[in-house]
């Protein structure tokens, strides 16, 4: 089962999820504060290489399964035209309202 966009109880995370299932690039920078960091299975990334690549690029999409109580962890089936479907866990730092950092890998 899946929870729906407006039930992921921080703002900044709703919005990262929601830009990155519309494929709207402008969103998801929005999202996301100047500088933001990210790692993929604990290794750095450069952020705007890896979205368009993981995610634009390659129709990326996120189907929430569980969020931590914080709203600041996620577990969710994320399928591209890569990869196929897989099950990942995210987990957000959020500094003024956006995204500063997100950290992805197989759960």
């Amino acid at each position: 089962m899946t929870i729906a966009l407006d039930k992921l109880t921080d703002p900044a995370v709703r919005a990262f999820v929601g830009a990155l299932n519309a494929g709207d690039r402008q969103a998801f920078a929005a999202a996301l504060t100047p500088g933001a960091t990210m790692s993929d299975d604990g290794s750095d990334r450069d952020v705007a290489d890896w979205t368009e690549r993981e995610i634009f690029s390659s129709g990326g999409h996120m189907d929430v399964e569980t969020q931590t109580q914080d709203g600041l962890g996620l577990v969710a089936n994320y399928r591209n035209d890569t990869w196929g479907e897989m099950r990942t866990a995210w987990r957000f730092t959020v500094d003024g309202g956006k995204v500063s950092r997100f950290e992805t890998g197989q759960a």
